[in-house]
């Protein structure tokens, strides 16, 4: 039997737990983004704390087209949990302080039928916030049809590149439906000691500038839409993206659609970083928001 709630475990510290509040903030972010490069299909956009990442996850969020969407897939990384393929909500609902989000239970029993999803208990749904950080925000922009769409959490681990590919390929039919969304969940470099990762190539500027420049380096990579790419550059840089395996996932769903002859392109909008390194002691979190579109 399903467990009937995900309770909203990081509202009142990640983000607020009053909803008017996080409506106001939430509408405020929107409203600085500009709509360029939509209607999305799938998005990237960040995952940490609001104060952090909030403003620029609106720019990923500001190029959806609520009014066409009756589904939303979210595909966030694990980072409690060691889980080696990926696992679907048993909630029926996923509580929000603007309002609770229907599970679709229908294509959780599509996605299990194929044997290779997992159930997370719980615990693991609610300690995760990959997937719980775009819970609010995709409630605010649907809430004009907040009874008309169902979402599909999925914690995707750390899987290797065949099982993304495999998963890729499950995942593209329902890409290519104009009613479904993608919110893909993703951090970029996470740079400093506490990270263990201190990636540096000398004569690159001041660190915070080196670390656009890898990061960039990556985004570029993922814009070609050439899954085997983006999987060299983490190979060769290392780059903590803490979100890689589901944008590697949405890059092989891409790849097949390419096959059947579908045309997309996809854009990243906005980049910041929680903080500018200037030393070796100093640390900081990188984020980006973009979108995919069907041509």
């Amino acid at each position: 039997m399903p467990n009937m709630y995900r309770e909203a475990t990081h509202a009142g510290s990640w983000y607020t737990d009053a909803g008017a509040e996080l409506n106001r903030q939430l509408n405020g972010w929107l409203n600085d983004a500009d709509l360029t490069f939509g209607p999305a299909r799938a998005i990237i956009a960040p995952h940490a704390g609001y104060r952090y990442c909030g403003a620029c996850g609106a720019w990923a969020y500001r190029q959806i087209s609520p009014a066409v969407v009756k589904r939303v897939f979210i595909l966030g990384p694990s980072h409690h949990v060691r889980l080696s393929r990926c696992a679907l909500s048993a909630a029926q609902y996923c509580r929000t302080p603007l309002y609770d989000l229907k599970v679709d239970q229908q294509i959780n029993k599509q996605l299990e039928s194929t044997g290779h999803f997992k159930w997370m208990d719980q615990k693991t749904d609610e300690d995760e916030h990959s997937i719980e950080m775009h819970l609010p925000y995709v409630a605010k922009v649907m809430e004009e049809y907040s009874d008309q769409f169902t979402i599909v959490p999925v914690m995707v681990g750390s899987i290797s590149n065949d099982w993304e590919e495999t998963y890729g390929k499950i995942f593209a039919p329902y890409l290519a439906d104009p009613q479904n969304l993608f919110v893909i969940s993703s951090d970029f470099c996470h740079w400093g000691q506490r990270f263990r990762y201190t990636y540096y190539e000398e004569g690159s500027g001041p660190i915070y500038k080196w670390i656009e420049t890898l990061d960039k380096m990556g985004m570029d990579l993922i814009e070609t839409l050439k899954a085997d790419s983006f999987s060299e550059y983490l190979r060769k840089y290392n780059n903590t993206i803490c979100g890689r395996h589901p944008i590697g996932v949405l890059m092989q769903a891409v790849e097949e659609l390419k096959r059947r002859g579908h045309r997309m392109s996809f854009k990243f909008l906005k980049y910041d970083q929680s903080n500018q390194c200037c030393d070796k002691k100093d640390s900081s979190v990188s984020y980006a928001s973009g979108s995919l579109i069907f041509e």
